[in-house]
């Protein structure tokens, strides 16, 4: 009864406001906007959207909350006698996942997802799109209702996009909901050619929300020792939120009490079982829009399917450093390929991971004998190639000395990493967490690469929305993982400050504020 009581009130407060308010875009902007936002403002004829930046809403004088989309841009426009005009260039693009490890991706200027459009229900738009790819593409507007003309699907409603060529979009939105934009070549998209496209109501969703987030997936297949996703994989090693995979993902910082929207869009291989930890929350939409309220249901994860977008909301009512992230298991992993090299356990020194054909019996060797010491169970998975050839490495987990020697050569690429600092990090010597037992208990160790607690980095992802997260975090989030952190309002406006100055904290993680 008390909630109905509170929608009642919230209703009659924006009746109140309807009637009071305006439609006219100048007129908005005199009004003052609430503190934790930031302006529209113009510069020379450009309206740059800011992350927290209200989008108007001509119908009722109110204004939706922009959506924010962590390690995402968004994507400026301008107007043109009424028009807003967006420019997207597809090109290839350096995209750092972790600390450490760079690889080869295609997105849209400079980034992989592409930036984040937000246009308001109504606009008339018009996108240009460049192609810097080494090949044809096209843009297609995922879900949208316009002309068939302006569908980007190549060869039926339009010439392919050649190399240095141009493609100009244009047309009005009626609709509104969580969208996305994509490459219409299925390679393209595996490449990582993707984007968010939020078209806000002119009347804004009740009830109201005060923070509003994009998160997309991603997956890619990156064989050792190569930076260049394996487009015709079916197996992913890399599971990604918005281009990053955990650790290094960026937290979700959400004040005590506020109303959340989390919109989720999926362009990849794999469903998606999206779980957040601590709230229940209420699917509130789809690809094809906002749902009735009548049909929301609650929950706790939600499976996202390809091609889809879901958006839930909730009340983050429960102060903590939440976890959202895909529940596939293997999905909660980085770089993970089996194990290969002589199985330690066995005590004989038999090889894990031979190639395909001898592990399936195909006599190739010398001698040609199934009890030559080149043939054993082919245990290990490749990606996209079967299993793999043995490697001179065991079964078991590092131990410190062996991970400092295994950090030599890749301590260039990881910025702020000293190995003097390594004996700070917790959970770092593995070994010391295996029972004296281990070798004797069957399924361990598990047939993945570096299973369990990995090497924490606090100090290599450090960034100010991970201010005071607790000592050794980052040795427990990867792949499709993140934070939503519901924060008390003292250390929610410690770490906004901290974000609006770009001011990191000293080693967040090492030190546990409270």
């Amino acid at each position: 009864m008390g909630e109905t009581r509170r929608d009642f009130f919230r209703r009659a407060f924006v009746g109140a406001g309807v009637l009071a308010g305006t439609s006219s875009l100048a007129a908005q902007e005199n009004h003052p906007k609430p503190p934790d936002h930031m302006n529209m403002d113009m510069d020379h004829g450009a309206m740059k959207m800011g992350q927290e930046a209200p989008i108007a809403s001509t119908a009722t004088g109110g204004a939706s909350v922009s959506v924010e989309t962590p390690d995402i841009p968004n994507l400026e426009w301008t107007i043109e006698n009424g028009v807003k005009v967006f420019h997207l260039v597809a090109e290839p693009v350096k995209q750092q996942i972790v600390p450490g490890r760079t690889i080869n991706v295609w997105g849209y200027n400079g980034s992989s997802p592409g930036p984040t459009i937000q246009v308001t229900q109504g606009d008339r738009i018009r996108i240009i799109v460049d192609n810097h790819l080494p090949e044809p593409t096209s843009m297609h507007w995922h879900g949208f209702e316009i002309p068939h003309n302006m569908d980007g699907g190549p060869g039926i409603s339009q010439d392919p996009i050649k190399p240095g060529g141009r493609f100009v979009y244009e047309f009005t939105l009626h609709q509104e909901g969580t969208y996305f934009y994509h490459s219409h070549m299925a390679m393209q998209e595996m490449m990582g050619m993707l984007g968010a496209f939020i078209m806000h109501p002119k009347t804004p969703y009740l009830p109201r929300v005060e923070k509003d987030f994009v998160m997309m997936m991603q997956e890619y297949a990156v064989l050792p020792n190569n930076t260049v996703p394996n487009t015709m994989n079916m197996e992913f090693n890399w599971l990604l939120l918005n281009g990053k995979a955990g650790p290094a993902s960026t937290p979700l910082i959400i004040r005590l009490g506020d109303r959340v929207r989390i919109r989720l869009i999926n362009l990849g291989m794999d469903h998606h079982p999206i779980h957040l930890h601590g709230h229940t929350f209420y699917v509130t939409g789809t690809e094809g829009g906002r749902t009735p309220k009548e049909a929301w249901y609650p929950g706790n994860t939600v499976l996202v399917g390809v091609a889809q977008s879901r958006d839930f909301e909730f009340v983050a009512n429960n102060p903590g450093d939440w976890m959202l992230h895909c529940h596939l298991p293997h999905h909660m992993m980085n770089q993970m390929s089996s194990n290969v090299g002589p199985m330690t356990r066995l005590g004989k020194g038999m090889p894990a991971g031979v190639g395909m054909e001898e592990g399936m019996g195909m006599l190739k060797g010398t001698p040609g004998a199934p009890t030559g010491e080149d043939y054993g169970p082919s245990l290990g998975r490749g990606l996209g190639a079967g299993s793999t050839n043995d490697q001179p490495i065991g079964n078991t987990p590092l131990s410190l000395e062996k991970a400092k020697t295994a950090m030599q050569d890749v301590q260039h690429e990881m910025p702020g990493m000293q190995h003097g600092q390594m004996h700070q990090m917790p959970r770092m010597n593995m070994e010391a967490d295996v029972s004296p037992n281990a070798n004797s208990v069957p399924g361990f160790p598990q047939d993945a690469y570096m299973e369990g607690p990995t090497m924490a980095m606090d100090d290599m992802v450090q960034k100010p929305e991970n201010y005071g997260l607790r000592p050794g975090w980052s040795g427990f989030m990867q792949g499709m993982m993140t934070f939503v952190r519901v924060l008390p309002h003292d250390k929610y406006d410690q770490v906004m400050e901290r974000v609006r100055k770009g001011q990191p904290s000293t080693m967040p993680g090492m030190q546990h504020d409270g």
